[in-house]
């Protein structure tokens, strides 16, 4: 099989990151809402909201159910909270949120449960603007693929290879073999941006095209990181980012993270929330780096 073309990702996506005007608020910076964390797994909730508050967006929500609430109060109460009970979800709590979100995230820790597949539905085929779908989002698709074709917005999906194999009903070792491959027909076949998660990530958008990121690390395998990466994206987007730019950059600085995450902790010590430590340091510390080189490109050519 021909190998797959594809550009590869490094620092100058940096020049995607959202300007920041002197004169804003947090609404300026976009509301992202994390639909996140069955009743065992607030800590990816979490994580997603978390992650998203430290890629910039304005404003973070979290739907989740009623039993996480003093948990997710108390690991980020920066965080807007609205609970629901899951033998009787209230419907127009969702259909607030989401009226009230610029981006979300849907997926991380979800769970299998009806409740869960329904809330997945109903998301799908009411929020129109941009999406990032990921985790249990993605194995309620693989069930139903039709709900893809629901989704009238933006969709960016996060899927990790085992759950490609799903999604795509493909063979783990036939995707492990063309990584770029796969990520470019899934994302123009079904029109979305494919995240597909591996060493490296390749990302295929709706038009072929693919982009295969240079950061990260074998640090970073440790559960929950898939959860901060699916919040910096939905951050990103709330920030008016582009999809592409959005998965492209996000992709970059979530593995730049645990680039510089790994130095201070070491491969088998690494955390999910090291990653989020470190994500200011890859966003300003590169983007002041690369705005020294611009500078000194600018001066030689005077």
């Amino acid at each position: 099989m021909e190998k797959t073309e594809y550009t590869e990702l490094n620092e100058t996506v940096l020049r995607l990151l959202p300007a920041r005007k002197k004169r804003s608020n947090k609404g300026t910076y976009g509301k992202v809402l994390c639909i996140a964390g069955s009743v065992n797994m607030a800590g990816a909730a979490y994580l997603c909201a978390y992650a998203a508050y430290r890629s910039g967006a304005g404003l973070v929500r979290v739907l989740t159910p009623k039993e996480n609430r003093v948990i997710i109060q108390n690991l980020i109460p920066e965080a807007v909270l609205t609970t629901f009970d899951t033998e009787n979800p209230d419907d127009q709590a969702l259909s607030d949120a989401l009226a009230w979100a610029t981006a979300v995230a849907l997926g991380p820790g979800l769970g299998q449960e009806t409740w869960a597949k329904e809330l997945t539905r109903k998301v799908l085929s009411s929020f129109h603007k941009p999406l990032v779908l990921d985790a249990d989002g993605l194995n309620h698709v693989a069930k139903e693929k039709e709900l893809l074709k629901d989704h009238q917005g933006d969709l960016i999906l996060t899927p990790h290879v085992g759950e490609f194999s799903r999604l795509a009903q493909h063979a783990i070792p036939d995707i492990l073999s063309d990584v770029p491959g796969y990520a470019a027909r899934f994302g123009k076949e079904n029109g979305c941006i494919c995240v597909l998660k591996d060493a490296p990530t390749a990302i295929g958008d709706p038009e072929g095209n693919c982009y295969v990121n240079t950061t990260g690390n074998n640090g970073m395998s440790t559960g929950g990181s898939g959860d901060v990466l699916t919040g910096i994206i939905a951050g990103l987007l709330a920030q008016k980012a582009l999809p592409l730019d959005a998965a492209c950059l996000g992709v970059w600085l979530h593995g730049r993270a645990g680039d510089l995450a790994v130095e201070k902790e070491g491969p088998y010590g690494m955390m999910a929330r090291h990653l989020i430590e470190h994500l200011p340091e890859a966003m300003v510390v590169q983007k002041k780096k690369g705005d020294q080189e611009d500078e000194k490109l600018s001066a030689g050519m005077r």
